[in-house]
């Protein structure tokens, strides 16, 4: 048997009648199927519609993906978004309580871009909404490129912790990554703790720091180069290797979680 792993979907709109879809990148999903050796399931951005004990109750990780659109500031008091920011407020609704209730139940979770901020904000920390405009940062967006190569090639290193969880998975101290980002944190939640740190001082990477098995947040995509690059790979299969440990779980074990 192979563990369910859970994929956050972005609402879009397109189509011939410009319909409201849920979405995710074939990047994750493939991520998921490949290295993780897991089966993917999408989650939509329903909100309070969603029964998230009984997803949860199914489900044996929890992968939050990348975004082009923002964390809406409502949720970690900061000012109103420049206007034309994309935010996804069926999105939000969806994932923080999502992250909260997984985080609780010990559920593995690897958490990307987007994913990390919603991680942050879901524990109670803050976003810089521009790293572009705060003194001596890197611009760390998208290059405006055809080039799909240099759009999601290396960009900068990160400089990861000798103690923490992605010291483990990297093996070594510093990593080159991707940056495909407008937005970083602030201030760092409680419960979680810094692993890598880019050359300008922007948080890269996170994870919980009480006693979970399995919660990494990184700011760069992964999935956008795990055939290449080897720390890639091994971010996703430490993750499928977690599901899978999570899946094996006595059910008693389980149940005492929720």
């Amino acid at each position: 048997m192979k563990p369910l792993i859970g994929i956050s979907c972005c609402t879009k709109i397109f189509g011939p009648y410009l319909m409201t879809n849920h979405a995710a990148s074939d990047y994750c999903v493939r991520a998921v199927t490949d290295v993780a050796e897991a089966i993917p399931v999408l989650l939509p951005a329903v909100g309070a519609r969603m029964d998230i004990e009984q997803l949860l109750s199914r489900l044996d990780g929890l992968l939050l993906t990348g975004s082009r659109s923002m964390v809406s500031p409502c949720h970690y008091g900061g000012p109103a978004h420049a206007e034309g920011t994309p935010e996804d407020p069926a999105r939000d609704a969806t994932t923080l309580p999502l992250i909260r209730a997984a985080l609780a139940r010990g559920l593995p979770i690897l958490a990307i871009c987007r994913g990390l901020q919603e991680l942050n904000v879901a524990l109670g920390g803050t976003l810089h909404q521009r790293l572009a405009d705060l003194p001596g940062r890197l611009d760390h967006s998208t290059p405006l490129v055809e080039n799909a190569e240099i759009r999601v090639g290396k960009a900068h290193a990160v400089a990861i912790s000798s103690t923490g969880r992605l010291r483990v998975i990297a093996g070594r101290g510093e990593i080159p990554v991707n940056s495909l980002h407008h937005q970083g944190i602030d201030r760092v939640a409680p419960g979680l703790r810094v692993e890598a740190i880019a050359p300008d001082g922007t948080i890269e990477a996170v994870h919980s720091d009480t006693d979970h098995g399995f919660a990494l947040g990184v700011q760069w995509h992964p999935e956008f180069d795990f055939p290449t690059d080897q720390v890639s790979r091994n971010i996703f299969g430490e993750f499928g290797a977690a599901a899978r440990v999570w899946m094996a779980a006595p059910m008693m074990q389980r149940l005492a979680a929720d």
